[in-house]
């Protein structure tokens, strides 16, 4: 070999490797603002993105996305349909708890939303699915549904929701009416006169397209009679409400009269004996 003929490097793939892996660091590190730009979705898509996922039923990628609008975009106008869109997602699932209180939140944050009747609309579904169906049991949830509906006719006259509203505002008044005819019974069957008179009075009085009327007016009749009182406005309240009912409604009231002048008399005896003694 000549000595003027370059020697060769020690290694050539070796170097070549390290050149490779010098080049690709290099690139990695470079600022790549054009694609970082180009995958960053909008609020605006994202809510979309939201609402695709919504439609399909998958539920948890839906919020997932509501919540990057609302966290990332507090002053975009997607933010206000992100936090409704949540409460609307919880709605769906079934999720009264969660749904009621994203509803609540809702109203305080924006008392002044466009469509707040939609939003009071959906706060009372959740507050009447959560009650219990059966009136014997506590209607807590019941009484707060009818207190959120209260009004809304007259706060939302043009609403589309009106017509649900009044259908299930009256299922709900029916189901707290006849709570508290179940409990005047229950004072009847004890023969407490004086409880089963406040309990149908109130009645009568807060339930007027309540079903139950007229048995309400029959134990009220018959409650006047074991206080000694006149139970003829109940027995013509109820032939005007029920006149198949009126006859029963008699007789009861008759065996009410009767008993209660037994107990009368029993008790004027018993006085008088004790006075003897």
């Amino acid at each position: 070999m000549s000595a003027l003929a370059p020697r060769p490097a020690p290694f050539p793939g070796l170097r070549r490797v390290a050149v490779a892996i010098l080049v690709g660091l290099a690139l990695l590190a470079a600022p790549r603002p054009a694609k970082a730009a180009a995958t960053r979705l909008t609020a605006q898509q994202t809510y979309e993105l939201g609402e695709r996922f919504a439609k399909r039923g998958v539920y948890t990628k839906a919020l997932e996305q509501f919540n990057r609008v609302r966290t990332y975009f507090r002053d975009d106008p997607y933010a206000l349909k992100a936090e409704l869109a949540i409460a609307d997602l919880h709605y769906k699932k079934s999720e009264w708890d969660e749904a009621r209180l994203a509803y609540e939140d809702f109203l305080r944050a924006h008392p002044r939303y466009i469509d707040l009747d939609l939003v009071v609309y959906r706060l009372g579904m959740t507050l009447y699915e959560k009650s219990p169906a059966v009136a014997a049991k506590d209607q807590t949830w019941t009484k707060q549904a009818v207190n959120t509906w209260a009004g809304f006719t007259s706060r939302f006259p043009t609403s589309t929701h009106t017509a649900d509203v009044q259908k299930f505002m009256g299922k709900a008044s029916n189901r707290l009416g006849r709570k508290e005819i179940l409990i005047a019974r229950f004072y009847d069957r004890r023969e407490a006169g004086p409880a089963v008179e406040g309990r149908t009075s109130r009645f009568l009085a807060n339930y007027p397209d309540s079903p139950d009327r007229p048995e309400a007016m029959r134990l009220l009749a018959v409650a006047y009679a074991r206080e000694d009182k006149d139970p003829t406005v109940a027995i013509e309240a109820l032939k005007a409400a029920d006149p198949k009912a009126v006859g029963a409604a008699e007789r009861a009231v008759k065996r009410a009269a009767a008993r209660h002048a037994r107990q009368v008399a029993a008790d004027k005896a018993q006085a008088e004996r004790q006075v003897k003694h």
